[in-house]
């Protein structure tokens, strides 16, 4: 048996092996998780945002009563909350787009009465020359006001993009309230919030995202599969493989002529047969 499988230690074979064992290692700890995750993911957006759509504002210090505090649970969530915003620490998100159109957003600091401090995504801006120049953006209200928003995650720094400030703009390129903290000088929570419509200091409005699970389920499914499948093939072309070998010596035997005289044998050959018989 192992003489029939030695054909399996040949470099060519090995290397097959090898591909093989590293693809399915990857699809069950790389593939499939990454696509499995980004479903739980969406999967609890849209819950959170179908749990949103139905229920009713509360006030924002019921939900985020201090400074540090954040809400990633309440995504969505609508909120009411009373007090000023900064114009002075305004803020704009660069590279976003509306309907295919060029745009940023308006991100400024609201002073919360008897809370903390909190970002306020007040709408979006489209900005002309494909985002070049900055257009005029309407300053948002002074003196107090009450505002209704959803709460909203801090999205992730992006990588290599760092603040930066362009003709009296300080910009970013995400949602990231720690680094709009660290760019304005101003304690803000983990949580910031996103103006609905007809509200004091609001801008363009921002569309809520829509309710898609997307590909990521089957996809992870997918993966799986594919790392299952990929060792069976393997096995499934070695075991062709050694059907194969078998048939052609099968072959070879039969086609040998049985009337057809033996080989002389050697002096070494009959000695053998001699005193083998005699013992």
């Amino acid at each position: 048996m192992m003489r029939r499988l030695a054909f399996l230690l040949r470099p060519s074979w090995l290397a097959l092996a090898v591909v093989v064992l590293a693809f399915a290692y990857l699809c069950f700890t790389v593939l499939a998780p990454w696509q499995l995750g980004k479903n739980t993911t969406t999967s609890r957006a849209n819950s959170q945002l179908e749990r949103a759509l139905t229920a009713q504002p509360v006030p924002l210090t019921t939900v985020l009563p201090h400074q540090d505090s954040s809400a990633p649970d309440e995504q969505w969530r609508p909120v009411t909350a009373t007090g000023h915003y900064l114009a002075e620490a305004q803020v704009l998100v660069r590279l976003r787009l509306v309907d295919g159109a060029p745009a940023v957003e308006v991100l400024t600091p609201f002073a919360v009465r008897g809370g903390p401090t909190v970002l306020v995504n007040r709408g979006y801006v489209r900005t002309d020359d494909g985002g070049s120049r900055m257009p005029q953006i309407a300053p948002p209200p002074d003196g107090q006001v009450t505002i209704t928003a959803r709460l909203r995650d801090s999205q992730e720094a992006v990588p290599g993009k760092n603040p930066f400030s362009e003709n009296g703009f300080r910009q970013v390129y995400s949602i990231n309230t720690e680094q709009v903290a660290a760019l304005t000088k101003v304690p803000l929570t983990g949580s910031y919030l996103q103006l609905v419509e007809d509200q004091p200091g609001g801008l363009g409005l921002i569309a809520l995202p829509r309710r898609d699970a997307g590909p990521f389920l089957s996809y992870g499914i997918q993966w799986i599969a594919f790392g299952i499948l990929a060792p069976i093939g393997l096995g499934y072309f070695a075991y062709a493989e050694m059907r194969a070998r078998r048939a052609e010596k099968s072959d070879a035997g039969a086609d040998a002529d049985p009337d057809e005289p033996a080989p002389p044998m050697t002096v070494e050959q009959k000695l053998a047969d001699r005193y083998g018989r005699r013992r």
